[in-house]
């Protein structure tokens, strides 16, 4: 099953991302075909205020264990981390 990571960072945070973003980066290189599609969200001024990431979980606990492995959540940059359940159904690349 897939699962939605949203997650949002805590305010004035961005220096924590700035720092933690190639360790990030390469933790979700690192899940292989269990990740999906990942990017930071913005606000207005362009500046990166949190994440979301797509991965494929047996369940949500695995989504969960997934989710507390990350380096962004290691250091304590986010304020909330939301997983739902999510079907992709348009422009699924896996789906003919």
């Amino acid at each position: 099953m897939l699962y939605a990571l949203i997650c949002t960072d805590k305010p004035g945070a961005l220096q924590t991302r700035l720092d933690t973003r190639d360790d990030h980066i390469a933790f979700l290189k690192g899940l292989g075909a269990g990740l999906k599609a990942a990017g930071p969200f913005m606000d207005d001024d362009g500046n990166m205020t949190g994440s979301l990431v797509v991965i494929e979980a047996a369940n949500r606990n695995e989504a969960l264990a997934i989710a507390e492995e990350d380096p962004y959540a290691r250091v304590g940059l986010f304020e909330s981390v939301e997983i739902r359940p999510w079907n992709w159904v348009v422009k699924n690349p896996e789906v003919s």
